[in-house]
C-alpha cells in the first residue's frame, strides 16, 4: 500500500471515530487548533500527507490518544535480557543466627 492510499484510509477512518464522538469538524477544529480545510480533505482522502504532529492534535481532539500504543507498541523484553536481570534478583533470605 502506498502512503497516500494509508493516508486517506487514516483519514476515513478518523471521520468515522469523529462522527461516533458526536463531534463537527468545526469542533475538531477548535480543539486541535487544526484547520477546518484540513480535516475536510483529510476526511475525504485527498490530503496527500498529514505531519505526525497534527495527525496526533487530531487523535487527542477525538480523545483517541490510547490508540498510539497499538500503532507503536513497546518492544518486550528479550528472554536474553530477562535473564540478565533474573540473575541480579535475590533467591532467599537469611538472618543471623
Amino acid at each position: 500500500m502506498y502512503t497516500t492510499e494509508i493516508v486517506a484510509m487514516l483519514g476515513r477512518r478518523f471521520k468515522d471515530y469523529r462522527i461516533g464522538s458526536d463531534l463537527t469538524q468545526l469542533e475538531i477544529s477548535e480543539k486541535s487548533g487544526v484547520s477546518i480545510v484540513t480535516i475536510r480533505k483529510f476526511e475525504n482522502g485527498n490530503l496527500r500527507n498529514i505531519t505526525l504532529g497534527t495527525f496526533i492534535e487530531l487523535l487527542r481532539a477525538i480523545d483517541f490518544m490510547q490508540g498510539l500504543d497499538d500503532v507503536l507498541p513497546e518492544i518486550p523484553v528479550s528472554p536474553y535480557e530477562l535473564e540478565k536481570i533474573q540473575q541480579g534478583k535475590r533467591k532467599r533470605v537469611r538472618h543471623a543466627k
